[in-house]
């Protein structure tokens, strides 16, 4: 091998390096692989209360439904991912209404679609029993 190219391969080497390094100390999840890859690099607050998201209906006869991918063809984590999308508009709920319409025929329609957050109480890693819900983000039908 020449000498150019040792003295390239060292230099790719070395900003490589200095990148991993920057990356490492400064860097956010869209530096990845520069960046650390948070999701596995950070542990939540072991006293921290863990959130569990889910997508509530109320239909015309008064009856809670919860929203799940087999009867509205939604996802959880496609809600929890435009989760502040649906904070701001709450009026974007209607598209889930509209979902459960199309994927349960002959259900009674929705009146009320809701996103809830069950906080479950954590102290030293563990659960404690406890939880209480949040209601982020409401639509109701004209």
């Amino acid at each position: 091998m020449s000498t150019r190219g040792r003295t390239v391969r060292v230099a790719v080497t070395a900003l490589g390096a200095l990148l991993l390094l920057l990356g490492t100390f400064w860097g956010q999840d869209d530096d990845f692989p520069f960046g650390p890859f948070r999701m596995y690099s950070t542990a939540p607050d072991p006293n921290a209360d863990a959130p569990d998201t889910r997508v509530e209906g109320v239909d015309t006869t008064g009856r809670t439904i919860v929203l799940t991918e087999a009867n509205s063809g939604l996802r959880r984590a496609e809600i929890e991912g435009q989760q502040r999308a649906y904070i701001d508009d709450p009026g974007r709920l209607r598209q889930i209404a509209a979902a459960y319409a199309e994927k349960s025929p002959g259900a009674a329609p929705l009146r009320t679609v809701r996103i809830v957050i069950r906080w479950e109480g954590i102290e030293h890693s563990r659960p404690t029993g406890t939880s209480r819900d949040e209601t982020i983000a409401t639509w109701t039908a004209p």
